[in-house]
């Protein structure tokens, strides 16, 4: 007993120690001076939540706007326990923090939550290990690989048509569609084939059941839902992850499914690299030689090309972890955007119908990569959708050193200082606005909160400023951690907005007051009256007759 007693003691002892040597560092953090403390702000209405809860009660950034008018551009806000959060509309500021990514990391909050589903693929991963699995997935997303992808995209769009038209004729004249739904089936379906030339068949053309489509569900299905307590508690006591839950079982178990299905599929990608290999194909020559195109095999034939150094290559698990993060970065904004997309069009009817004709003026339901980046109105709307309806509103980051940020405006602290820097320590957190960006009036003009697809005929001046890696816009962020996959994305919704405004007509079903933007990371349509329900957008969807 005095034996079972001791051990007790040197367990409560041993946990009593880990919490205090982790919570240690966050109070000597709560109770240092910030080096943000004379940076303007709003006060906090709490100690615990900061600024968090008036964050959290609006859709929109009209809080920080509204901070920004009253403050200036460079402004703190308070988050858990009062921390102070660096927010700053600086363009030059922001060009910075994205540029040195490697100073400037996301949060270990981030990259522990975002590896509970993507494992430590290159969405997850920071630094060399970041550098190095980018290094070998680049050359997958290229201008030529994407076009070689379209008939992918337009083949799936189609059948989407089809299972909508179907519905339509069902019900006579016109249908209510929840079009989150088929848009959400149709790029799980386009990944898969794009992705590992893997069919989910998630439209149910042919009504067969599929293991890895399950399993996806089973993995993503809650993971963009808000975390609960024992969540937050997991990541500050690691200890506490060994914790089995119902849900947790689910999860882990279909990981271990997704694992061994993925390591099939790497298999059988290297053997066909190898056979292309002993054809006497050269591995770095191109397509030649190798029969499937898509983005695995172009990954693993990247990774065994002859001239690349050993210390360069990817681990069969570092491209294992690309799997599930193809599935999500290729599935959910895509969906989520197109879905945004169609709200647009479907209350801003004369857009609607303008771009309708110049898509029926295409004599194809086929059309390649090349005719869909041809046409100049269906790009402005795709332009104008993200703009204001980015699927992603902001980006957490984090100083991982002491630094200065520089400024193209000057800021003036609460003492009347004047400085044309951001002094930051290390463990400083950074709000990256994103759509605040979008809607900011002095870049983009007056009339910057409007879905106007003809601004893009002439774009501000002012906006050549803002440092994304597409269009001026923040939607794929920018810097050595921009968004990888933005070619396919693009191309992706070209396709199915060309093929879905041929066939049909778009209004929604309720109005649009009724509509809200919700999500933790990802931004996604509720219905207000009918929450329960989750996202989904009901639009009355009718086939179009040409005159």
């Amino acid at each position: 007993m005095a034996a079972l007693i001791n051990v007790v003691w040197a367990l409560g002892l041993a946990l009593w120690s880990y919490a205090i040597w982790r919570i240690a560092p966050a109070l000597y953090a709560l109770l240092k001076p910030s080096p943000l403390r004379y940076i303007p702000g709003a006060p906090a209405p709490s100690w615990l939540f900061g600024n968090l809860k008036q964050l959290s009660s609006v859709e929109e950034p009209i809080i920080q706007e509204g901070w920004v008018e009253k403050y200036g551009k460079t402004i703190k806000f308070k988050g858990w326990f009062s921390r102070d959060t660096l927010f700053t509309m600086d363009t030059k500021a922001i060009n910075y923090i994205l540029t040195h990514s490697s100073d400037y990391p996301k949060p270990e909050a981030s990259r522990f939550n975002l590896s509970q589903f993507l494992g430590n693929g290159v969405l997850v991963v920071e630094g060399e290990q970041h550098r190095k699995q980018r290094r070998i997935i680049n050359p997958a997303f290229g201008p030529a690989q994407i076009r070689e992808l379209t008939g992918i995209f337009v083949d799936k769009s189609l059948q989407l048509r089809d299972v909508w038209k179907n519905e339509v004729l069902a019900h006579g004249d016109s249908a209510r569609i929840d079009v989150v739904k088929g848009l959400s089936k149709m790029t799980l379906d386009v990944i898969g084939l794009a992705g590992f030339n893997y069919s989910f068949d998630a439209l149910n053309v042919h009504g067969k059941p599929n293991e890895l489509n399950e399993v996806f569900r089973t993995i993503f299905g809650t993971a963009g839902k808000r975390g609960s307590v024992f969540g937050m508690l997991k990541f500050i006591f690691p200890p506490l992850r060994l914790i089995p839950t119902e849900r947790s079982k689910r999860v882990t178990k279909a990981q271990r499914d997704m694992r061994r299905i993925g390591m099939q599929l790497i298999a059988e990608k290297k053997a066909d690299v190898m056979r292309a290999s002993a054809q006497k194909k050269k591995i770095d020559n191109g397509l030649d030689g190798l029969q499937n195109r898509d983005l695995l095999t172009l990954l693993i034939k990247a990774n065994m090309a002859t001239d690349l150094p050993e210390d360069h290559r990817l681990s069969d698990e570092d491209v294992l972890a690309q799997v599930p993060t193809f599935l999500v970065a290729g599935h959910e904004t895509t969906s989520t955007a197109t879905t945004w997309c169609l709200y647009a069009l479907s209350h801003a009817l004369e857009v609607q119908q303008k771009l309708r004709e110049e898509l029926l003026d295409i004599p194809t339901d086929h059309p390649t990569m090349d005719e869909l980046q041809e046409l100049p109105y269906l790009d402005a709307v795709i332009r104008e959708t993200m703009r204001v309806y980015p699927p992603v509103p902001t980006a957490a980051r984090i100083a991982g050193i002491d630094d200065v940020i520089p400024l193209n405006e000057p800021y003036t602290d609460i003492r009347g200082a004047v400085h044309d820097g951001i002094r930051v320590e290390k463990g400083t957190a950074i709000d990256v606005p994103l759509l605040a960006l979008h809607r900011s009036k002095e870049l983009w003009g007056e009339d910057a909160l409007e879905f106007r697809p003809e601004r893009w005929e002439s774009i501000p001046d002012t906006v050549h400023s803002v440092p994304g890696v597409w269009s001026h816009l923040m939607t794929f962020l920018g810097g050595p951690r921009a968004c990888i996959g933005y070619r396919f994305s693009i191309v992706e919704m070209k396709a199915l907005v060309f093929t879905l405004v041929r066939a049909f007509e778009f209004e929604l079903a309720v109005s649009p007051q009724n509509i809200e933007k919700q999500g933790v990371v990802i931004r996604r349509p509720f219905v207000k009256s009918e929450k329960h329900k989750g996202s989904q957008l009901p639009v009355h969807v009718k086939l179009y007759k040409r005159e």
